[in-house]
């Protein structure tokens, strides 16, 4: 089985947010929105060449992807600027509903990630912003 279809398969049967496979290994997370990916960057984990499959995948998450050198994306459902994002980087990308934008948790707005990415195009910047923005938000909970 293909590491793309492995990792589409965990996210659906483990009800897992966030899967990424490459070869024998796999990680799994049911952590909400990017924060996963965060995690797993922070920490250090070799991500070059894994497949991920993820319930929600926008810009945001598309930077992160390709700042980690993920290799192919899956999307339950996916952002027009995340599919446009990982097209322009090389990133081999599929989803089962592709939207205008991404709304954030409340369903009244756009998600406050996508707000923070929407001018960037380097993903190392991103990555950045995105700690950054998640730090801001976890203070204010």
């Amino acid at each position: 089985m293909h590491d793309l279809e492995r990792a589409r398969m965990l996210l659906t049967e483990g009800s897992y947010a966030s899967v990424l496979c490459r070869a024998d290994v796999c990680y799994t997370s049911r952590g909400k929105g990017i924060s996963p990916m965060l995690d797993w960057i922070g920490a250090g984990v070799e991500l070059k060449g894994f497949c991920a499959a993820d319930i929600i995948v926008g810009k945001a998450a598309a930077m992160l992807f390709v700042h980690a050198g993920v290799g192919a994306v899956y999307g339950r459902v996916m952002s027009t600027a995340g599919k446009d994002y990982l097209t322009t980087h090389g990133v081999v990308c599929s989803y089962d509903i592709l939207t205008e934008r991404i709304v954030n948790r409340t369903g009244d707005g756009v998600c406050p990630m996508e707000q923070t990415v929407s001018q960037l195009e380097d993903p190392q910047a991103a990555y950045a912003a995105l700690r950054r923005k998640r730090d801001e938000m976890r203070r204010k909970q």
